[in-house]
């Protein structure tokens, strides 16, 4: 039987094409395919600029760059994350800090990052930026996270890599009413797909234009955005920043834009798989995902955890035998300051119980477009004999 693994992207032939015709066409870099993406990804937010790049991470960086995150600042994100979303602030010449999580939605915890300001603001750190992360597609209370925001000066960055077509309080994610930028990912694993990419999203003119420059070796061919040279010298394009080739490629734009067309259908599909599997697993020892009233998840992921008071197995038994029954189950995350690069920063096992009690107790099982119900039953009997 084949291995049903925890994510996977769908292509049609309609997204093949896509891609064909740009690479048929004058431009595989640099042309129209790219700003079409962005405009159709920022109105479907509801947000005024796209910026898209070449991954997610370099997005999270010239983020942290445009808002100007530099040497002797401190970024705040949540410990249950992939690790781009704390070192893009380590890029920059930052340090970072981390806030504990919310035992219900595993998003970052508004209690924890008030009482966290407070400490910070009594011995003058408070943070230049907090980066929020959407895990698993539930945004997190992104009212609450602004408000503090406002109160202690920090500028956000939502890291919304698992949640593009999700929504908050009835609104799209990455509509950035209460953030300076969202970024999203177009992994193969994420919901939509531009093989690799990222896109930054924001209301901010200025953020946007800042974002485009950092990508592009921080070039400009603008003029009015050039120094002033001699007259009879060519200065057809000028370097005025110090930038990266972030850029994302027209092939990449077009599959992303055929990609696009199906996005609220791969949402309701993924919404049908997660009411089955709630159903399914109702009577099983584990916890399955809870959702807040104001959230409208994507369901990038679907992570349950083991009620280790009922079941005899442990976690590592229990993820062994279902990779070995051909179930790719993963782990959504390790916290990120337990990885060793981040244990030589100084962070020890114990700075976020709850971060920690989740890693102890989770794994992410399948759930993609292409599942089918079948399969579904395939990985609920795998379950069922894993934890018996």
């Amino acid at each position: 039987m084949n291995p049903i693994p925890y994510g996977r992207q769908d292509i049609t032939e309609s997204d093949i094409q896509s891609v064909v015709d740009v690479l048929q066409s004058d431009y595989l870099t640099q042309g129209p395919a790219v700003p079409a993406f962005e405009k159709c990804l920022a109105d479907y937010c509801g947000a005024q600029n796209g910026v898209a790049l070449n991954s997610a991470t370099s997005a999270l960086h010239v983020a942290c760059l445009a808002l100007g995150v530099g040497k002797g600042d401190v970024v705040w994100t949540t410990p249950v994350t992939f690790v781009a979303s704390a070192n893009c602030a380590l890029y920059c010449g930052a340090d970072v800090d981390f806030v504990d999580i919310d035992p219900c939605t595993y998003n970052m915890s508004v209690e924890c990052l008030a009482n966290k300001l407070k400490l910070a603001e009594d011995v003058g750190k408070l943070p230049k930026v907090v980066i929020p992360v959407h895990l698993c597609g539930q945004p997190c209370d992104m009212a609450g996270i602004f408000a503090l925001g406002q109160q202690y000066g920090f500028k956000i960055i939502e890291d919304a890599s698992h949640a593009i077509g999700g929504k908050y309080k009835s609104e799209p994610i990455g509509n950035c009413r209460y953030s300076d930028i969202t970024v999203f990912s177009f992994h193969p694993v994420k919901i939509i797909t531009t093989a690799e990419g990222g896109m930054a999203i924001t209301n901010d003119a200025q953020l946007a234009n800042k974002m485009r420059l950092l990508r592009s070796h921080g070039i400009t061919s603008s003029p009015e955005d050039m120094c002033s040279r001699p007259q009879q010298e060519i200065w057809n394009y000028q370097q005025i920043d110090l930038g990266f080739n972030y850029r994302m490629t027209d092939i990449q734009a077009a599959l992303g834009l055929s990609q696009m067309a199906r996005l609220d259908n791969f949402i309701a599909k993924r919404h049908g798989l997660v009411s089955r599997y709630n159903q399914l697993l109702s009577d099983f020892p584990i916890t399955t995902p809870w959702q807040s009233q104001d959230s409208h998840s994507s369901y990038h992921l679907y992570p349950i955890r083991l009620q280790f008071d009922k079941i005899k197995q442990t976690q590592h038994e229990v993820y062994k035998f279902l990779r070995e029954a051909g179930i790719l189950v993963n782990l959504h995350y390790i916290p990120v300051y337990l990885q060793p690069y981040y244990e030589k920063l100084g962070f020890e096992k114990g700075y976020c119980p709850e971060a920690e009690k989740y890693y102890s107790e989770t794994i992410s099982i399948p759930v993609y477009f292409g599942l089918t119900e079948d399969m579904q039953d395939r990985v609920i009997e795998s379950i069922r004999r894993a934890i018996a």
